[in-house]
């Protein structure tokens, strides 16, 4: 089991790696084609885009994803081949009822979605009207997307976790697809985009389906309103809704509060959060889906110790990524915004400005991370009460604190509000797992800590050091951009390996040993 989770991490990790950088080379292309701060484009597309795509973490790879896998897992265990069959296509009849009708409220109502989200646009029709049109194209793309997402819980619980994580990568590839070959035709080219969404809906549910076919699980969707399973499943699913989305809510109002401040501030804030969220999605996504469909098997089979010492290694994991990935991002936030935005429309000006927002959602790398694997600490038990209750605390926090950081600043202090909300997120989630018994710390998890922490500053030294002023990269080419970049990455890897080797952690000590994973 622990060689199968580490391998089952890796496989979706790269996975996901592949369709990061994707998304980077796509968000490059976005860059170059409506930039950030110069016009009306930018800001229109990522709100229209931002709505379905936080309705997707909602009904898709959140609070539904996390409700099903746990009541899956247990029908695969308990039950027959007939009885796991009906159940999916029981869920995914209502599921797909429920999509459909959400779908259609959003199209005729997107300009009160508008409205209500991103408020500030009223003040300049042009835009507003701009990204009613294209959350109407958008918006469908919440109805595939999610039916993808039922379809990855089934793979993953069958541990085939490479196709769902690879799954994303269409989407990157329908929107590279949409800016360079379809754009130059249209009137208005970020339009282009918003079909490149609608198109890439579409073609992820299809490439999936295949897979459940092999597994004899591709679901006949029937309407069963009355089915206890999908009763559980919705039941737990309606309070996790909001449990698992908070930090999507958050950047919600992080949205609305940027609409009121100068044209460019959602787009800053768009792309900072576009790569904090590379190693959050690489490395906190494959985590927390790997392990969700593993500490749903130990609870049903009520192995409290292999329980715990599978979340203390996933806790582990991710503060060897977190804490390095928070330093470096921002020691190395300006360098890397210029080597991959710092072209066509995207100006010096948006580079500096994002490189703000950058430094704050950096912060709180770490906090993204652990709610990652802290989180199926309690749905894999079928517990969604306890997340949403700390949700609240959290969402309630940011507003507090996206409210009093706005001001002094502006959208660089609604990122940060995020990051210190992660925190305390996070860090209720972990209190909740310790009073509950549910997790206990392995010996030496203090002095662990200290080490990695001991060894991230160490690396991020060294790059403070080399990185230099930010007008250096500004005014460098391209390829010496690159270049740079890629040694400073691959210099401070090395450093922080290397440092952890001379404070005595050794790769066997990260590994979940079989007798902990199966007990």
């Amino acid at each position: 089991m622990s060689r199968k989770l580490i391998k089952s991490t890796l496989i979706t990790g790269g996975m996901t790696l592949i369709s990061r950088i994707a998304g980077l080379i796509r968000d490059t292309i976005f860059a170059h084609l409506i930039g950030a701060g110069s016009g009306i484009a930018a800001d229109a597309f990522y709100v229209a885009f931002r709505i379905p795509n936080f309705l997707r973490r909602i009904f898709g790879e959140g609070a539904f994803s996390q409700a099903f896998v746990p009541v899956f897992s247990e029908y695969k265990t308990r039950n027959d081949a007939g009885a796991t069959r009906a159940f999916v296509d029981h869920v995914a009849g209502v599921l797909s009822v429920v999509l459909l009708v959400v779908t259609v409220i959003g199209v005729i109502a997107a300009p009160l979605l508008v409205m209500v989200l991103a408020p500030g646009f009223l003040a300049v029709p042009a835009k507003f009207d701009l990204t009613v049109q294209m959350l109407r194209i958008t918006f469908p793309y919440i109805l595939f997307i999610s039916l993808v997402s039922m379809s990855a819980g089934i793979l993953n619980t069958h541990g085939r976790f490479g196709v769902p994580a690879f799954t994303p990568v269409l989407l990157n590839l329908s929107l590279i697809g949409a800016a360079l070959l379809l754009a130059p035709h249209m009137r208005n080219p970020v339009v282009a985009l918003a079909w490149g969404v609608a198109i890439a809906g579409v073609a992820q549910l299809l490439f999936q389906l295949p897979f459940l076919l092999r597994l004899r699980l591709l679901p006949r969707p029937r309407l069963a309103l009355h089915d206890e399973g999908v009763r559980r499943v919705f039941r737990l699913m309606i309070p996790g809704m909001f449990g698992v989305s908070v930090s999507q809510i958050n950047l919600l109002v992080d949205t609305l509060l940027a609409s009121f401040l100068v044209t460019g501030s959602v787009s800053w804030l768009y792309y900072s959060d576009r790569l904090m969220e590379f190693p959050v999605g690489v490395f906190g996504v494959a985590l927390g889906t790997v392990i969700l469909p593993s500490l749903s098997v130990k609870h049903v089979r009520a192995s409290r110790q292999a329980f715990s010492h599978t979340l203390d290694w996933a806790i582990r994991l991710v503060l060897l990524v977190g804490f390095p990935a928070s330093v470096a991002l921002m020691v190395l936030g300006g360098p890397m915004l210029t080597t991959l935005f710092r072209y066509g429309a995207f100006r010096a000006h948006d580079v500096v400005m994002a490189s703000r927002s950058l430094t704050a959602f950096a912060f709180g790398v770490t906090g993204f991370l652990l709610i990652r694997v802290l989180a199926p600490g309690y749905y894999s038990r079928q517990d969604t009460k306890t997340p949403v209750r700390v949700g609240v605390v959290a969402l309630i926090s940011n507003m507090v604190l996206s409210l009093s950081l706005v001001f002094p600043l502006a959208h660089a202090g609604l990122a940060l509000a995020t990051s210190l909300a992660a925190y305390i997120n996070a860090g209720l989630l972990l209190r909740g797992l310790l009073r509950q018994k549910v997790y206990r710390p392995q010996s030496g998890f203090g002095g662990y800590i200290l080490k990695l922490a001991a060894a991230s500053l160490t690396m991020g030294a060294v790059l403070w050091w080399g990185a230099g002023a930010l007008t250096t990269w500004l005014d460098a080419r391209a390829l010496q951009r690159a270049g740079r970049l890629a040694f400073w990455v691959v210099a401070g890897m090395l450093i922080y390996a290397g440092m952890l080797l001379l404070l005595g952690i050794r790769p066997r000590q990260l590994v979940l040993h079989k007798a902990d994973a199966d007990e």
